[in-house]
């Protein structure tokens, strides 16, 4: 009996970041020759009271969001023939649904801000609870990339010696060797301290010395990596300073940003630690989050 492969799947919503993420997602399921699923929760808003006599039924408003989204799908099989699309809608949480979705899922892609997200925020609420809770990568697609300055396709990830980071290192090689791509691994540290009566003190250290054992700990975190993909160029990146401004910086100009749902120091009940918070809130491209 053959094994179904595991979908990637995205959620859609008809949002630029919704649209962003599917066509990332296409792009990725084409690329590894896995399922498509396109998942859209049919989730009711009453925003106003609804006039007398210009209600709509609820059963037509949801046949009318299936067959959009079954053209969506049916679009992407004609550009994509050898591409197994399935189009699904669900009823419930959109969060919630999702999670689920994820179960199942090689990789989930979502855009950073669906419909009815605040303005101000690069990061929705449904995005934030999937990344959260899902069991699988999640990729968050902004819907306005900013324009590529680098002559090569660049794919940033953080590195800091944990297990997740050591899994965002494969995730971001095995991306960086099907683009092309160059891999950029940052490492961050910050100053020590100490603090007396009067005001703090910096710890007598030697900057050389941190910085000989961060480029060892990157050396030795990406060896694996490097044997596994020998042709994809690769580079450290050592900045003193916090981890989520550093690989920020580094993914300024980025394809791809891949960090570890949660690396050292990080709360064992959180599943996202506040260094890849800061990234998916602030990243100006696509951010890979990996368990």
């Amino acid at each position: 009996m053959t094994t179904r492969p595991a979908p990637v799947v995205t959620g859609y919503d008809g949002s630029p970041a919704g649209l962003a993420a599917l066509d990332w997602a296409t792009t990725e399921a084409v690329r590894l020759h896995a399922p498509l699923r396109i998942a859209e929760v049919f989730q009711l808003v009453i925003a106003t009271r609804p006039s007398l006599g210009k209600t709509v039924p609820l059963a037509t408003l949801r046949a009318l969001r299936e067959r959009g989204l079954n053209a969506i799908a049916e679009g992407i099989r004609l550009r994509h023939p050898t591409l197994q699309v399935e189009a699904v809608l669900l009823d419930g949480v959109a969060a919630k649904q999702l999670v689920e979705e994820a179960a199942a899922a090689r990789l989930m892609v979502l855009g950073s801000r669906g419909l009815g997200g605040w303005t101000g925020l690069m990061l929705g609420s449904v995005a934030m609870q999937v990344t959260m809770h899902a069991p699988c990568p999640v990729v968050v697609v902004p819907p306005d990339q900013r324009p590529r300055v680098a002559d090569q396709p660049t794919v940033v990830v953080g590195v800091d010696g944990s297990q997740t980071s050591a899994r965002a290192i494969g995730f971001a090689f095995e991306h960086a060797d099907a683009l092309g791509a160059r891999v950029v691994a940052v490492h961050a540290w910050t100053s020590p301290y100490l603090t007396y009566v009067d005001g703090e003190s910096m710890l007598q250290f030697d900057e050389e010395d941190v910085k000989e054992s961060s480029r060892l700990l990157v050396a030795e975190s990406v060896a694996g990596a490097v044997l596994d993909y020998p042709d994809v160029p690769w580079q450290t990146r050592l900045i003193n300073g916090q981890a989520a401004r550093a690989i920020l910086r580094a993914g300024d100009s980025a394809d791809l940003i891949v960090v570890g749902s949660r690396g050292r120091g990080g709360f064992a009940g959180l599943l996202v630690g506040s260094v890849s918070q800061h990234v998916l809130h602030h990243a100006p491209c696509p951010v890979a989050v990996i368990r």
